[in-house]
């Protein structure tokens, strides 16, 4: 089968989590880049790069890269591409742009540029265009500009990946399905240890939580851009998937999920039910500063508010991320804590010393998760016993 380049892009802080990912893969030379790791493959390795990576933004395949300083030479090398390769005339496609540079610096004109150079060459070879279709084309092109380097690739991903098709119900500032999933890899969390979000809002970390447990392929309910390809392997895909299925189990892991809305709970509930979760997942209406633990180890992943929006709500969020702190120190012993929040000054109120901090994106906010290990007594006698 033929090798060729792939890139897999990532949100900022999980290229780590990634690149072990690939490797379970069976990805052994990679070059770790920011926000994307580099490496050669075949189609049946792309194909399930979509299917299976869970901290996975998009997989690129690049078809082209040269120099360019200007939209002409833009043009010209673009349109030199053999676009027939890869689609045909009567199929939509989307060109995006990224840049970065002083030379060029609108990717929405970068996109523009592209698509015309496209549709040119199909309109001088055939008389006909294809049309543009931003929201589900048949082919989407990538087009990142580096100072002058320009590499143009195919998306295979189609629509993001954090869309695994099953959160069509959401609470204020949901957390993105990559990144839930990538801290809760982070963790180390074996997949069989009770894990439990106290503030699980419309359910991401649970749900993924619960793929992550049972085996279950992030991208199996999903379709990808890869599939309107036109060397297109329908044999190939179906014997991936079924493989995929194949490797699925009972989820092992005791999940709990609480909020104390019940609003946020039925969202969560239905979120579970569309990825075939429900059933796995502990859902309990309640306060965790009310709280008490249900096992006596266990995980906790939390996305806490932030306080980003009301500015007079400040003071409020600091007495909830200081409540936090005391809830787990006093209830929560023999626990693992991890929190991720913007606020990093409402982190500093929750009264634990972390053992470790991680810098994360989530969508534009500038993040940390806080890693903290929670013991009865001291850390020197729990490692001593």
């Amino acid at each position: 089968m033929q090798r060729f380049e792939i890139v897999v892009k990532t949100l900022y802080g999980l290229e780590e989590v990634l690149a072990h990912e690939l490797a379970a893969l069976g990805v052994e030379e990679m070059e770790k880049l920011t926000r994307a790791v580099s490496f050669m493959g075949d189609k049946e390795l792309l194909y399930r790069c979509n299917l299976e990576l869970r901290t996975a933004m998009k997989v690129l395949k690049p078809i082209a890269q040269f120099y360019c300083r200007n939209e002409k030479q833009l043009y010209n090398k673009i349109r030199s591409i053999d676009w027939s390769e890869h689609m045909r005339v009567n199929q939509t496609l989307a060109c995006e742009g990224v840049t970065s540079g002083h030379i060029f610096r609108h990717s929405k004109y970068v996109a523009l540029k592209s698509k015309d150079a496209i549709v040119d060459q199909f309109r001088e070879g055939t008389g006909r265009r294809p049309s543009v279709d931003l929201e589900d084309p048949d082919l989407r092109v990538n087009v990142h500009i580096r100072d002058t380097t320009c590499t143009v690739s195919l998306n295979s991903s189609g629509e993001i990946l954090s869309k695994r098709g099953y959160r069509r119900q959401t609470t204020l500032a949901p957390i993105m399905e990559t990144l839930a999933a990538g801290i809760i890899l982070m963790t180390g969390w074996d997949g069989r240890t009770t894990f439990i979000d106290p503030m699980c809002g419309s359910g991401t970390f649970p749900v993924e939580a619960a793929m992550i447990s049972s085996g279950m392929a992030p991208g199996r309910r999903r379709a990808f851009g890869f599939e309107k390809w036109r060397d297109f392997d329908p044999d190939l895909w179906d014997k991936l998937k079924r493989a995929a299925d194949n490797r699925k189990s009972n989820v092992l892991a005791r999940i709990i999920a609480c909020d104390q809305s019940a609003d946020a709970l039925k969202a969560a509930e239905g979120n579970a039910r569309r990825m075939g979760m429900g059933a796995s997942i502990d859902f309990r209406q309640e306060n965790f500063l009310e709280s008490e633990p249900l096992d006596a180890d266990g995980l906790i992943v939390m996305n806490p508010p932030y306080g980003e929006r009301l500015q007079d709500e400040q003071g409020d969020i600091v007495q909830l991320y200081n409540d936090i702190g005391a809830r787990l120190k006093h209830h929560y012993e023999n626990h693992d804590a991890w929190i991720i929040s913007s606020n990093v000054a409402a982190l500093k109120r929750v009264g634990l010393k972390p053992s470790k901090k991680v810098k994360l994106m989530n969508g534009s906010l500038e993040c940390m998760l806080y890693h903290f290990e929670l013991y009865r007594g001291s850390k020197k006698a729990k490692a001593q016993s």
